[in-house]
């Protein structure tokens, strides 16, 4: 909309409908500036032909914690637990072998979860050990320098992919309007971890 005026010619005013649609876009602005009340990954669900065999990878292998799972549960499962984050495993109903053929083929760029390790060459001896076919991956970020991420990726008995990096070495730099918004976690996103002290069971011993 514009108003005229004959002295000093054609002078911009703002419509009603204008100055409301801008109230509300700052107003969207400034709730967007509070973060979400979000506080961590709690845990990543698996769908597995034998949870049993899926047990034993996961805690042999990457060293997680069977966990009791609330007896309100009427179907085959487990949960696992370590590194504050949670694996819980679902039996499928199919009883088929659900890996396709190109299982065997190890594709950094396709769907996977990654678990940061502080030894690589540890890690790499354990799964040489348990006889794991694993992937091993160098990224050199920056040559000056020498800013290097190890990598090695392998398949649970289901096929689905998983990651063991060094990625600690490379810094995370937030896009200019991410700047003020991540949320890091500092050990209350844990959940409650109930030790038994009668000494009738572990926790880490299964049901």
């Amino acid at each position: 909309m514009e108003k005229k005026d004959e002295a000093n010619g054609v002078v911009p005013v703002r419509s009603n409908e204008k100055i409301s649609r801008e109230k509300e876009e700052g107003k969207g602005k400034e709730e967007n500036h509070h973060p979400l009340p979000l506080m961590a990954l709690n845990h990543v669900s698996r769908l597995c032909r034998n949870v049993k065999e899926s047990i034993d990878f996961y805690t042999k292998v990457l060293g997680f914690v069977l966990m009791e799972r609330p007896q309100a549960f009427d179907f085959d499962g487990a949960w696992l637990f370590n590194y504050g984050v949670g694996i819980h495993l679902l039996q499928s109903k199919d009883d088929q072998d659900r890996r396709s053929e190109t299982d065997h083929h190890l594709d950094p760029m396709d769907n996977h979860i990654s678990f940061q390790c502080e030894n690589m060459e540890e890690m790499e001896e354990k799964l040489k050990v348990v006889n794991i076919k694993y992937m091993k991956r160098a990224v050199l970020e920056d040559e000056e320098n020498g800013t290097r991420i190890d990598q090695l990726f392998f398949n649970d008995p289901d096929g689905f992919m998983i990651e063991i990096c060094n990625c600690e070495n490379l810094k995370l730099v937030p896009a200019a309007a991410s700047l003020g918004k991540i949320k890091l976690p500092f050990d209350t996103h844990n959940p409650p971890l109930q030790i038994l002290e009668n000494g009738d069971r572990s926790i880490d011993e299964p049901n």
